[in-house]
């Protein structure tokens, strides 16, 4: 029976973190601002940076936060659920939740699965896992966008930054489970850095425009 609740909770988890992950507010937010669809402008990618070229910071002030907070109540939830149904909280919760508000932001249901690239979402659920591999692949961010100013190059850096963060504080800490969370960080880097695949491509071919020049 503890098992069939688990089980149960985390597949309630998991599609609340799905749904969650599907409200995109990069469209949301160009539809009432202009009543337009932001997939329809400029790099054609439902994420803040596109707003942030379309319509300016204000808009794309309000991308950040609804994608950032959305990957943060996911598994905020989440924990509610599985503790509450599932008695407990395996290891792998947050990951697991992780995994499903990302596919839901890069692949909505609402949008045709047509979405984001998952970064500021990502951001959000990094924060819950390890504040110390958060402020770390931020840094790795920052310092790439000061340096090159291209948003897509600090993104995919600090794609893969987080795997190595995320060994690194796992092997300080001794966590039993270092390799497994290593291994899902890899999963979730790989989603964002599949997500950026045009992005590569114009990187590899000098095309790749820097931050503050129109598409």
């Amino acid at each position: 029976m503890e098992i069939l609740l688990l089980c149960v909770s985390l597949l309630l988890s998991a599609f609340l973190a799905y749904f969650i992950g599907s409200i995109n507010f990069a469209i949301i937010v160009t539809r009432l601002f202009a009543r337009k669809d932001i997939r329809d402008f400029g790099s054609g990618n439902a994420g803040m940076t596109n707003v942030l070229r379309t319509l300016g910071a204000g808009p794309a002030a309000l991308v950040t936060v609804g994608d950032f907070c959305k990957g943060l109540l996911a598994v905020l939830l989440g924990h509610l659920i599985i503790g509450y149904l599932g008695g407990g909280l395996p290891f792998f919760t947050d990951y697991f939740i992780a995994l499903f508000v990302m596919l839901g932001h890069c692949f909505p249901i609402f949008y045709g699965f047509k979405g984001g690239k998952g970064i500021l979402v990502s951001a959000g659920v990094i924060l819950v896992l390890d504040w110390r591999v958060f402020f770390l692949i931020l840094a790795v961010f920052l310092i790439v966008v000061a340096i090159r100013k291209i948003v897509s190059l600090a993104s995919i850096s600090a794609a893969v930054a987080f795997p190595a963060a995320t060994l690194a504080m796992g092997l300080i800490d001794r966590s039993p489970h270092v390799l497994w969370d290593t291994l899902f960080a890899v999963v979730l880097a790989g989603i964002v850095i599949f997500m950026h695949r045009a992005n590569i491509r114009r990187l590899l071919n000098g095309t790749e425009k820097p931050f503050g020049k129109k598409k």
